[in-house]
């Protein structure tokens, strides 16, 4: 049986994996299948990628980082609040200066600056719909083990500073519930898909309404596409031209699912779908490969792709196995 403290730290290590892995792909699909035909390991990010340049293998990116940033703040007042949300994303800009930084999202940007001119959080994410509020909700999946709803409305107030539109927290609710879900003993990928449909139905009735397809509807349309069966490359091809993979948090979180049911939940198998899926392929991977970490546990990561990653200075700086504890002792009280 795998333990719910094994399921926390899987999650962790998962959304890790995930985003290192991933962040060397190119946006086109194409451009990394003719770059590296197939990414199966963790790789520097080339000289001309759009965004990643200069990162070494292994490196996670502002996914992982705010997601762990969050996890900080989070331990500090036993729980999600706005407060606590604000500190951690503008506390990570500040350290990556974000003013400059490449791979700081639109909708992050946009919130953070206004939050530094003063203005109310609850207003500053009112135009936020891109993928970070996803990106970054596994840790707060972490905090209700199997209890969705909870997590739902946790993962709502996590969305606010920067990404409060209904569309964002649809996206953002369904990662949430999906991951409460896995930390449950008996979890299964048909369970964790039905939370992830009722988070996205459940979250695109809070927040700012505002334009974009339904998650619900492209996360079955994605999952459709996983079970088809037959040639991976073929169906990672459907996923990348049907559901998409850009920024937009519908086609983010949809693609994430996708890649999952594919793999089956394992994390590893999971973080190389969402690699050479391409496009924002570190976002997919961290959502996707956190929602395997959670379902399968710790045990089922390979201990050497485990020492690699600790290897990574950011990654290191982070404390994950801490992260664990403390998260594990605050779930605890909600088992």
């Amino acid at each position: 049986m795998t333990t719910l403290k094994e399921k926390i730290l899987g999650g962790l290590y998962g959304q890790a994996l995930g985003d290192a892995l991933g962040m060397p792909a190119y946006f086109d699909m194409d451009q990394t299948e003719a770059v590296f035909g197939w990414i199966e390991e963790l790789l520097p990010a080339p000289d001309d990628h759009e965004v990643h340049t200069g990162l070494p293998a292994g490196r996670i990116t502002d996914d992982s980082e705010q997601a762990f940033s969050l996890a900080i703040e989070y331990i500090k007042d036993g729980g999600v609040t706005l407060d606590a949300t604000v500190r951690a994303i503008v506390t990570w800009y500040d350290r990556v200066g974000g003013d400059e930084s490449k791979y700081v999202g639109p909708s992050t940007r946009r919130g953070v600056q206004a939050l530094k001119r003063g203005v109310d959080p609850r207003e500053t994410g009112r135009m936020g719909d891109t993928n970070g509020a996803a990106m970054r909700v596994s840790t707060v999946g972490l905090l209700y083990p199997g209890d969705p709803m909870g997590a739902i409305e946790a993962a709502y107030i996590s969305c606010i500073p920067t990404h409060h539109t209904n569309v964002a927290v649809s996206g953002a609710a369904a990662v949430a519930a999906a991951i409460a879900v896995a930390l449950r003993e008996d979890a299964t990928l048909d369970a964790m898909v039905a939370a992830g449909l009722m988070g996205a139905e459940l979250g695109r009735k809070k927040g700012v309404p505002w334009l974009g397809p339904s998650v619900t509807r492209r996360i079955e349309q994605a999952v459709a596409i996983a079970r088809k069966g037959g040639d991976v490359r073929a169906r990672l091809r459907e996923l990348y031209d049907v559901v998409g993979t850009s920024l937009s948090i519908v086609e983010t979180v949809s693609a994430a699912f996708g890649v999952l049911v594919m793999a089956e939940g394992d994390p590893k198998q999971t973080a190389v779908y969402a690699a050479n899926l391409s496009g924002d392929a570190d976002t997919v991977g961290a959502i996707a490969c956190a929602m395997a970490g959670a379902y399968r546990g710790i045990g089922a990561f390979d201990p050497a792709l485990l020492a690699k990653l600790e290897a990574d200075p950011v990654t290191a700086s982070y404390k994950i196995r801490e992260l664990a504890d403390s998260l594990y002792a605050m779930a605890q009280q909600r088992v």
